[in-house]
C-alpha cells in the first residue's frame, strides 16, 4: 500500500486526468438542461428562500422582525451548505457510476470523488456571484475579519473532501450508503446552522457546534456579517477535522482501494 506522500504524489502526476473528470461531471449536471449554468445559482436561490421563510417564521413567533443582517446570514452559509450537499451527493456515487473505468484502467481512484467536489465547487464560484449582490444589498461592509475568510472556505473543502472520499469508498462495500446520505443530508439542515445562528439555541449552541461544517459557517457568518473574529477554539477543532479526517479519509481509501475492483 502506498504511503499518503507517494498517492498524494501520484494525484499530481495524474493532475490532468482529474481536470479532465471534473469538466466532464460539470458538462454531464448540464447536458440537454434547458437552463443550462442557471441551475447552479437556482438552488443556493432556493435554499435562501426556504431559510428566509423559516427564520420569519421563527422571529414571528419571538416577536421580533427580520433584518438586513438576518437575510445575509442566510445568504452567506446557504452557499457552502449547497456545496457540501452537492459534493456529498456526487461524491458518494462517484466509485459505482464509473464502473468500467475503475475495473478496465488504472489511475488513482482518488480522482474520482474529488472530481466531484471540484464539479460542485466549480458551481458554487457560479452562484457566489449573486450571494455576493445579496450582501452587497444587506449593506454588509468591509472590515479586516475578512482576512479570515480564505481559511475558513478552504477548510470547508477539506472537511467536504474527506467526506466524500470516506463515503464513496463505504459506498463501494455498502450500497445502502447512498440511502442513508440521502436521509442525512435531507434532515441535516436542521441540525446545522444554515438558517440560524447558534448562538440562537442558547444552551444547546456548542451541541450545534460539535458539527465541524457547523462550526465553520458559524465561522465564516462572524467574519462577514457579524464582523467579529471566529471563535479559536471551535475553528482549531474544526481545522483538526477537516486535515486529520482527510488523511484518514485518504489512508482508508489507499487501504481499501485494491478491493475495489472485485466488489463493485
Amino acid at each position: 500500500m502506498p504511503t499518503l506522500a507517494e498517492s498524494l504524489h501520484e494525484l499530481i502526476q495524474y493532475r490532468d486526468l482529474l481536470y479532465m473528470f471534473t469538466w466532464r461531471d460539470i458538462k454531464a449536471r448540464y447536458k440537454q438542461s434547458m437552463m443550462g449554468f442557471f441551475w447552479a445559482i437556482l438552488m443556493p436561490l432556493l435554499i435562501v428562500g426556504a431559510g428566509v421563510l423559516v427564520r420569519i417564521a421563527f422571529l414571528m413567533t419571538s416577536g421580533n422582525h427580520i433584518n438586513f443582517s438576518d437575510l445575509s446570514s442566510i445568504a452567506l452559509k446557504s452557499l457552502p451548505w449547497a456545496f457540501f450537499v452537492s459534493a456529498i451527493k456526487f461524491g458518494t456515487q462517484s466509485m459505482l457510476s464509473n464502473t468500467n473505468l475503475v475495473t478496465k484502467i488504472y489511475f488513482p481512484r482518488e480522482v474520482l470523488p474529488l472530481a466531484a467536489v471540484l464539479a460542485s465547487l466549480f458551481d458554487t464560484a457560479i452562484a457566489s456571484s449573486v450571494v455576493i449582490v445579496l450582501l452587497i444589498v444587506g449593506r454588509v461592509g468591509v472590515t479586516i475579519y475578512l482576512l479570515w475568510v480564505p481559511l475558513i472556505i478552504g477548510l470547508i473543502i477539506l472537511f467536504t473532501a474527506a467526506l466524500t472520499m470516506f463515503l464513496s469508498c463505504a459506498n463501494v462495500f455498502f450500497r445502502d450508503v447512498k440511502y442513508l446520505v440521502d436521509v442525512l443530508l435531507t434532515f441535516g439542515i436542521f441540525f446545522t446552522p444554515v438558517f440560524y445562528e447558534a448562538r440562537m439555541m442558547g444552551k444547546w449552541a456548542p451541541l450545534l457546534l460539535l458539527n465541524p461544517l457547523g462550526s465553520l459557517l458559524e465561522a465564516l457568518n462572524n467574519t462577514i456579517v457579524r464582523h467579529e473574529a471566529p471563535s479559536l477554539p471551535w475553528l482549531v477543532y474544526a481545522a483538526s477535522w477537516s486535515i486529520l479526517g482527510l488523511l484518514a479519509a485518504w489512508s482508508i481509501f489507499d487501504r481499501a482501494e485494491s478491493s475495489f475492483a472485485e466488489s463493485i
